[in-house]
C-alpha cells in the first residue's frame, strides 16, 4: 500500500506492506462530531469506465484490499444506510462485531457492531431474513409516512424499527440523516446503491465521497456511483487522501 496524498514527514514510505487495520482506521477516522454534528459518507467502486457493477454487483470489480477498506468504514460507523435494492441485489446480512474494532468503538462510546439502515418507500423487502430477524443491534428501516401500513407491521414484527422519514411514499434524504442523528447515529455511512447516492448527493447532505477506482473496464450499460437526477450546477469536492495498491486507487473527497 502506498499512501500518496497527503504527504509529510510521517508518509509511510513502504510499498508492498499490507497496512493493519489499525493504521486503516486512522487513516478513514471520522472527524471530531460536537453538539448535533453529523457525517455522511459515502464508499463506492468504479471502474476506469465508470461502471458502479458488474452483472448487478459490485464484488466483481473490487478486490482485497478494497474489502478490508470496506470493513474498516463499517466499523467506524455508528450506522450504514443502504437502499431496498442494494439489500435484494446483495444480500444484505446484519453487520457483525469485530475483536479488531472493539476498543475502538467502546472509547467512541459506540456498540458492538453498526446497526443497518435500509430506505424503502413500499418496503419490498424479505422481513425473514437475518437481517431483519437476528441482528446484533435491531435494524432500521427509513420509510415515508404513507407507507403500506401492512408491510410497516410486518417490519416490526420481525423486529425491525420503523422510522418515518418523508411525508408522502417516499423518503427525503435530508430529513433520513437528521432521523439517524438525532437517535445518536451521528457517524454515517452509506453503500449505496447508485440512486440512493444520487438522492444524498442531489440533496447536498453528502459530506465525504470514498471512491474505490478499480483498474477494470467493463463496456456495457451498467450503473455509474451515482443515478437519478442531475444537479443545476456540479459540487466540488477537495482530495483528502489518496492510496494505491496494485493499481487500484482508494481515494478520499470531503465537501469544501
Amino acid at each position: 500500500m502506498r499512501h500518496l496524498f497527503p504527504v509529510t514527514d510521517q508518509t509511510p514510505a513502504e510499498t508492498d506492506r499490507e497496512w493493519s487495520l489499525d493504521e486503516l482506521a486512522e487513516a478513514y477516522a471520522y472527524p471530531p462530531l460536537t453538539g448535533d454534528a453529523h457525517w455522511l459518507r459515502g464508499n463506492m467502486v468504479s471502474t476506469l469506465d465508470g461502471a458502479a457493477q458488474h452483472d448487478g454487483r459490485s464484488q466483481p470489480i473490487s478486490n482485497d484490499t478494497d474489502m478490508r477498506i470496506f470493513g474498516t468504514l463499517r466499523a467506524l460507523a455508528d450506522v450504514v444506510v443502504v437502499g431496498a435494492e442494494t439489500v435484494r441485489q446483495e444480500g444484505y446480512r446484519p453487520a457483525r462485531a469485530r475483536e479488531a474494532f472493539a476498543a475502538r468503538r467502546a472509547a467512541a462510546g459506540q456498540g458492538p457492531a453498526p446497526a443497518i439502515a435500509v430506505v424503502s418507500a413500499g418496503l419490498d423487502l424479505d422481513f425473514s431474513l437475518p437481517l431483519f430477524t437476528a441482528p446484533l443491534v435491531p435494524t432500521l428501516v427509513l420509510t415515508g409516512a404513507t407507507a403500506p401500513a401492512d408491510r410497516v407491521a410486518a417490519a416490526t414484527k420481525a423486529g425491525a424499527q420503523v422510522l418515518v422519514a418523508g411525508e408522502g411514499a417516499g423518503v427525503d434524504p435530508a430529513r433520513a440523516v437528521r432521523e439517524l442523528a438525532v437517535r445518536g447515529h451521528v457517524r454515517q455511512l452509506t453503500e449505496g446503491g447508485p440512486r440512493l447516492l444520487g438522492q444524498f448527493v442531489a440533496a447536498g447532505v453528502l459530506d465525504e465521497l470514498c471512491l474505490t477506482v478499480s483498474p477494470m473496464l467493463t463496456a456495457g450499460d451498467a450503473q455509474r456511483i451515482a443515478g437519478g437526477p442531475g444537479m443545476a450546477v456540479p459540487r466540488r469536492l477537495e482530495l483528502a487522501s489518496l492510496l494505491e495498491e496494485a493499481g487500484f486507487l482508494f481515494t478520499r473527497y470531503r465537501r469544501i
